[in-house]
């Protein structure tokens, strides 16, 4: 079983969120939406899959996670990627969050970082 595929997403936070946007659009170019970030698209090895890297400025006080990053990773099989990381002893979130963009899950490392896990919702032809 494939474990994590890739990076899905960076998430931080900002005391002011509107500067911080401004100074990425100014000086790296990344043009984001206020409250849904960007997305860096890419192809897969094959070149006929595409995927992208969210990338996103929270505000300071979201709770959506604790520490000043979170760090999306792409998982091929969530469900199955949980299972094995339950029997290894990984304190794993109970919540998980299903939309048309993908399912979620949240796990957390020794430190007490939460990390996200997506699967991306499969590709027609490509399940």
């Amino acid at each position: 079983m494939k474990r994590v595929t890739g990076i899905g997403g960076i998430f931080f936070k900002a005391d002011d969120r509107g500067k911080l946007l401004e100074w990425y659009d100014k000086h790296l170019g990344i043009k984001a939406d206020p409250e849904y970030g960007t997305a860096f698209e890419w192809r897969e090895k094959d070149a006929e899959t595409t995927g992208m890297t969210a990338w996103s400025v929270f505000k300071g006080e979201s709770k959506y996670f604790e520490r000043p990053f979170m760090i999306n990773y792409r998982v091929d099989d969530l469900d199955a990627l949980l299972k094995a990381l339950e029997d290894e002893g990984v304190r794993i979130d109970p919540k998980r969050d299903s939309h048309d963009y993908g399912k979620f899950a949240w796990i957390y490392d020794p430190e007490g970082n939460r990390i996200e896990l997506w699967e991306p919702p499969k590709a027609a032809g490509n399940e």
